[in-house]
């Protein structure tokens, strides 16, 4: 593995060092980012860092990762803008290339911090955005869905039915959220609580599915749900507790029924979409939250450890065909988006130097980037 760093990093004694990950991948999955001429970003609040998969132009795959604070929902507008919810802001992020660019010979894309609403803690989840382009935001603090406002931390757009008061209490742990044609559509929470940290004694069944227009909960009984998400026409989630990756049907007799589709080793968190794949999030459990799901037992029938990565699943076979492995110190992500028609991205650290001393403007090809985060480049086939 060829691991390039910030050169403050070569002053570091062992002490300083970083704790030690270790990525590993299958031997196609460099193959199938080429062939569908996608990448990937995906979050791990863990770590404080936003991380970008993508293919080397000198082979192999490119893992490049930035400092973030607390990096979780993550929304790609399909025109070079990534929309990302943090610790206490909602960050907008622009890819500064044209299309013939390259940063460092490597990146095709650069993803710069240009816009950051501050918003205060609020546990934000998941993030889209709506008809306007504009950030619609999972506020789990407050039990609500929530907008970015110019004067205030946030601006209430929608609650649940049976929260019946706008409140600093996480109630019922809304977490999830599907758009559709830049409307909120559907939100995953992981009981219907009304009282504060209710949820936590509901894990094992008490998840819901609510229709965000009608209020309306569609879908029931789930374990911790997470990552609603709208594809070809169908409603899919992932029940975290159960490790399983699958759809809501029945939706058009306004109750619908979760149909487990793919069994996937870890607590499930992070999903998107890209032609007939699908790429979903594992982490493993952690803490006494965690204990005790129905994923536990599973894991047990399969003989199987949980770990911390990204499958790729083909939905017409319903089975994982790559996959992207993380091992050692981070177990844990959050969210996943999916980057159509870039090959190699990165993205810059706000208030880091690069945000600081790399400027740009129409025209103009950005100078040499020092890449302040670092890349790590894996050979093909490296498992």
């Amino acid at each position: 593995m060829d691991t390039k760093t910030h050169p403050k990093a070569a002053g570091q004694t062992q002490a300083q060092q970083p704790p030690k990950i270790d990525f590993s991948m299958s031997g196609g999955l460099v193959n199938t980012l080429a062939r569908e001429q996608f990448s990937l970003a995906f979050s791990s609040y863990q770590s404080g860092k936003l991380y970008m998969l993508g293919r080397s132009p000198k082979g192999g795959a490119n893992v490049h990762h930035s400092e973030q604070r607390k990096p979780m929902g993550l929304s790609y507008d399909g025109q070079g803008g990534l929309t990302m919810a943090g610790s206490h802001s909602v960050v907008r992020f622009e890819n500064v290339l044209a299309e013939h660019e390259r940063v460092n010979g490597t990146f095709d894309a650069c993803f710069m911090p240009r816009t950051i609403h501050m918003t205060g803690r609020l546990d934000a989840h998941d993030i889209g955005l709506d008809a306007e382009g504009d950030a619609v935001f999972v506020n789990t603090r407050f039990n609500c869905l929530s907008a970015v406002d110019s004067r205030h931390s946030f601006r209430p757009v929608w609650r649940p039915p049976f929260i019946t008061d706008l409140v600093d209490e996480d109630r019922c742990h809304l977490n999830g959220l599907a758009m559709q044609d830049g409307v909120a559509a559907y939100v995953t929470a992981v009981s219907r609580s009304n009282t504060i940290d209710g949820w936590r004694d509901r894990r094992a069944d008490g998840g819901v599915v609510i229709d965000v227009r009608t209020g309306e909960i569609v879908c029931e009984g789930l374990s911790m749900p997470h990552s609603p998400r709208l594809h070809d026409g169908e409603l899919w989630i992932l029940n975290s507790g159960t490790g399983e990756f699958g759809v809501v049907t029945g939706l058009a007799k306004g109750k619908g029924r979760f149909e487990p589709r793919v069994f996937c080793p870890g607590f499930l968190r992070g999903l998107a979409f890209h032609n007939n794949v699908a790429i979903v999030g594992l982490s493993k459990p952690r803490y006494k939250r965690f204990e005790g799901l129905a994923l536990d037992e599973r894991l047990r029938a399969a003989d199987s450890e949980p770990w911390c990565g990204l499958q790729i699943i083909d939905l017409s076979r319903g089975s994982c065909v790559d996959w992207f492995r993380i091992d050692g110190a981070l177990a844990e992500l959050y969210d996943v988006e999916v980057l159509p028609g870039i090959a190699c991205p990165m993205a810059v650290t706000p208030d880091s130097g690069d945000m600081a001393n790399v400027i740009t403007y129409e025209g103009r090809t950005p100078e040499p980037v020092t890449a302040e985060g670092s890349e790590e480049t894996l050979p093909d086939g490296k498992g």
